[in-house]
């Protein structure tokens, strides 16, 4: 199972979209800063969305659609954010 997921930080008040195959996994990697400027030191992340995939690249193209305008209202409609 694969796992497209959205992160947000109240301290950058900022969210960031992923995906994975170990949801718990990565967001302990983004967490302690493992994965680059784009989470590094915003933290702590908490998931605020996540959807579940049998492949990749399905999960790969839901990623891609949050980060649209559409997506991002989609995610701003279901949790308030």
């Amino acid at each position: 199972m694969f796992t497209t997921y959205v992160l947000y930080s109240s301290k950058v008040q900022k969210k960031y979209t992923g995906h994975t195959n170990d949801l718990d996994r990565r967001i302990k990697e983004h967490n302690l800063g493992l994965l680059g400027i784009s989470t590094k030191n915003k933290g702590p992340w908490i998931l605020i969305y996540s959807e579940q995939f049998n492949t990749r690249s399905e999960a790969i193209l839901r990623e891609k659609e949050l980060k649209t305008g559409k997506g991002r209202e989609f995610i701003k409609n279901q949790t308030g954010l």
